[in-house]
């Protein structure tokens, strides 16, 4: 048995050293989960490369999630504590492009963790001095 704890706890580790270890590896998730929390200015343009036309763009703070089956959702903050959520099927003719509008500044050693539950009320913890 302590041999099979052993043998995981090593795998674990080798699993830990060699995903992620690039700085740019880190940078990148932290920047996806701020516009994941709404924290990112961006714009989608979906764009119909038969004859360039764009059928949908939008501009704000949103989250995007590929949802399968050429499916794009959309969830935007539109106010404080106020969502909406758009669809978008991609088809073999239909594109999309992301940009970052407004820049995210993420530090590699933030840490943050936030107990957000309504009935206790919501507590941030943070590494920032």
């Amino acid at each position: 048995m302590k041999k099979m704890i052993a043998v995981l706890a090593t795998a674990a580790l080798i699993t830990t050293v060699l995903s992620g270890c690039r700085e740019s590896d880190k940078v990148s998730y932290n920047i996806s989960q701020q516009a994941d929390n709404f924290n990112v200015t961006r714009k989608i343009t979906v764009i119909n490369v038969r004859d360039d036309t764009i059928l949908y763009e939008l501009v704000g703070n949103f989250a995007l999630t590929n949802e399968g089956n050429n499916e794009l959702s959309i969830i935007s903050e539109v106010a404080p504590g106020s969502y909406k959520k758009d669809y978008i099927y991609l088809s073999e003719w239909t594109t999309y492009i992301v940009q970052d509008v407004s820049g995210a500044y993420v530090d590699q050693y933030h840490y943050e963790v936030n107990i957000l539950p309504q009935m206790i009320g919501g507590v941030t913890i943070t590494s920032d001095e």
